[in-house]
């Protein structure tokens, strides 16, 4: 039985040795050509990347598709792993589609519903209208829908393996509802790029409605990352060279038009070093040691890489004293001279503890301070 899970990346990256990972070009109608297989060849809809992200490439693979028994989708970054925390081969695939119908990831469980979220960050309007499109032209997939989006759980990210068969059916379901909501709503076109993936946002929701009443016997598993995303490493470039120069001022201007820009920045599979969150608290804390008169910390250490060693390590010293767990050596570090006393501050207020347990706990370390 033949198998290619395609790749589906939109910046260059370093495909897996592995022939089974077919690198696909997604949304490549609207830009340079990376030299990987686009998906603005035969049957297509590549020029709507902006809209679709990469269910451009869940398009082309069903349209142009032919050669293949089992068919799936990843990510340049982003790999369903077995439980040896490894990317899976093509036997480890086969052995798994003999008892399951589809290989995705585990499901998200979100702090408020699948609706209240969508509303708190998209253009709702979409996801009402796909809920009134399900109900007209699939009534049956209608009373899942509206339990399932009033639920807290979803798939993420359009990665799945399954049989050609099933992935056409599945795809044919998706881009029927898909075509008919953009006929009955205005695109925004006037937004930033993250929020005008509507319908690629939708799609990892749908997925679970869609084998929720199919019954499918679905293998949900893990999600390996490899590397961060360009636009990562971009803006952590950027921040460097602001922390270089000491200029805080524009460290904060470049952090928070990302973020508006891209308000997934700081997500855990955005920011997977946990960098971007030491950059943020380590701006704030330049800012505040101004604010008090104070040297800042950018101008007693502006290297990237020591910054984040010193901020990572704070950060792990105040999570001892949470814990009334501290020892000699975080007594020591407080009273290097490395941090200020606005820095212990900083840190402590990103906890969660009522204000009189800040303000204990503050206590505590800054009588060590030097």
């Amino acid at each position: 039985m033949s198998m290619r899970i395609y790749t589906m990346t939109h910046k260059k990256f370093t495909p897996l040795p592995d022939p089974l990972y077919v690198p696909l070009h997604v949304g490549r109608a609207c830009g340079e050509n990376l030299g990987y297989l686009g998906d603005d060849t035969g049957e297509q809809i590549s020029a709507l990347n902006c809209y679709y992200s990469e269910l451009t490439g869940f398009y082309w693979i069903w349209k142009n598709c032919h050669d293949a028994d089992y068919v799936g989708t990843c990510h340049y970054r982003r790999y369903l792993i077995n439980e040896k925390e490894q990317i899976y081969t093509e036997k480890e695939y086969l052995e798994l589609l003999r008892k399951y119908d589809l290989v995705t990831t585990k499901k998200v469980l979100l702090n408020n519903s699948y609706y209240d979220g969508f509303l708190a960050n998209h253009n709702i309007r979409a996801l009402e209208m796909t809920g009134k499109v399900i109900t007209e032209k699939y009534p049956e997939y209608a009373d899942a829908f509206e339990q399932l989006v009033n639920g807290r759980q979803t798939y993420f990210g359009n990665i799945l393996v399954t049989s050609k068969i099933l992935f056409d059916e599945y795809a044919s379901w998706l881009f029927s509802i898909f075509f008919e909501v953009a006929e009955r709503i205005e695109l925004e076109t006037g937004e930033d790029a993250y929020h005008k993936r509507v319908f690629g946002f939708i799609s990892e929701f749908l997925l679970l409605v869609w084998v929720t009443v199919k019954k499918l016997r679905v293998y949900e598993c893990k999600v390996g990352m490899l590397g961060e995303k360009a636009e990562t490493g971009e803006l952590k470039r950027c921040l460097a060279e602001c922390f270089r120069n000491c200029d805080v001022d524009l460290a904060k201007k470049i952090f928070l038009e990302t973020r508006e820009k891209r308000p997934d920045v700081l997500m855990e599979a955005s920011d997977i070093t946990g960098e971007l969150h030491l950059c943020m608290q380590i701006i704030a804390t330049a800012g505040e040691e101004r604010n008090h008169g104070e040297t800042m910390i950018l101008e007693r250490e502006n290297d990237f890489g020591r910054l984040m060693e010193i901020f990572s390590k704070l950060n792990r010293v105040v999570s001892r004293y949470r814990e009334n767990s501290e020892s000699e050596e975080d007594i020591r570090f407080l009273g290097e001279g490395k941090i200020s006393k606005t820095a212990v501050w900083v840190a402590v207020m990103m906890g969660k503890e009522s204000e009189s347990e800040k303000k204990d706990l503050m206590d505590r370390m800054l009588k060590y301070l030097h």
